[in-house]
């Protein structure tokens, strides 16, 4: 597998930056190298026309959330919605460490987002995520009047770790738990805890997210070896994904959750639910929220709004 070499400049940055693997370091000293690596990664966020931040009432308390609405939208003006889940494992990232991938679909989809800052783990163990996320996108519907957004086009997505909480978000709303969604935007996400798929067989080393530090993340997160076969910490072992919301499935090659990805979407297909598979064989995980080294970035953008536009109309 060709590897894009702008993949191979960020890998070659962290090297000479001496940064640790994050399964070296304790969930405290990840978070301050993960918020560290904005600067350098992600290009400076757009302008758009609105950010504001909210709370919903969570089950322990207040869930915080940051709305954006697209440039040129019109105050007042009715528009669709992506609540979004971040990535980093359910112990790392925040509204921060995305802010600039949530401003950058916003204006490319037209569209308003709200991002919902979960609590993390260790400190919440699964399914701690889970509950806030749920507790969130409903919140988020019910006030969608004064919101100024549309519930009837209302999607959910993520990436890695928000991957993961967007897939479960449209199963728990297919079983009627959570208000009706339209589509479900799944970037590299987290779909086995299990850690069984060949890929995490080939990507052990080398990368930013290897197996060594999915099997960090999934220990911290899992209250206990149980939860692996909950599908609300594995949407791949639910035992029907037939009836969820049409879907966008995005994986790339160098990265441990390539293949689980790969199949989560063969099977949203076999199973009838409408699914665009798009993957990148010269990507690494994480290169969504690279954009100011990874030129990719930019046309992964691109082609999930596409994809959002054509579902909501």
């Amino acid at each position: 597998m060709i590897l894009d070499p702008d993949n191979q400049r960020v890998l070659d940055l962290i090297k000479a930056a001496g940064r640790p693997p994050f399964n070296t370091l304790t969930p405290e000293e990840a978070r301050g190298f993960f918020a560290a690596g904005r600067t350098v990664m992600q290009p400076e966020p757009a302008e758009v026309a609105e950010v504001r931040n909210l709370e919903a009432p969570g089950p322990n308390g207040p869930v915080k959330l940051r709305l954006y609405r697209a440039a040129g939208s019109a105050a007042g003006a009715v528009l669709p919605v992506l609540i979004y889940y971040h990535g980093g494992g359910w112990v790392l990232g925040d509204l921060d460490s995305h802010d600039q991938a949530c401003r950058a679909i916003a204006n490319a989809a037209g569209c308003c987002v709200v991002a919902v800052d979960y609590r993390l783990a260790p400190e919440v163990k699964f399914p701690g995520a889970i509950a806030d996320s749920a507790a969130a996108t409903r919140w988020i519907l019910a006030n969608a009047a004064q919101l100024a957004i549309d519930p009837a086009r209302a999607a959910v997505g993520g990436d890695s770790a928000g991957g993961n909480i967007a897939a479960v978000m449209a199963l728990m709303s297919r079983d009627t738990y959570l208000p009706g969604i339209a589509f479900q935007l799944l970037i590299y996400p987290v779909t086995d805890m299990g850690m069984g798929h060949e890929s995490y067989q080939r990507i052990t080393e080398g990368y930013p997210l290897v197996a060594s530090t999915m099997k960090w993340f999934i220990d911290h997160y899992l209250a206990a070896p149980s939860d692996v076969l909950d599908w609300r910490a594995s949407p791949l072992r639910a035992a029907s994904l037939a009836g969820t919301a049409p879907a966008m499935v995005i994986t790339c090659a160098h990265d441990p959750l390539c293949d689980e990805g790969v199949e989560y979407a063969r099977r949203l297909d076999r199973e009838g639910v409408p699914v665009t598979h798009v993957h990148y064989n010269d990507q690494m995980h994480g290169f969504l929220t690279m954009g100011k080294l990874i030129r990719a970035s930019q046309s992964l953008i691109d082609t999930m709004a596409v994809a959002l536009k054509r579902a909501w109309n």
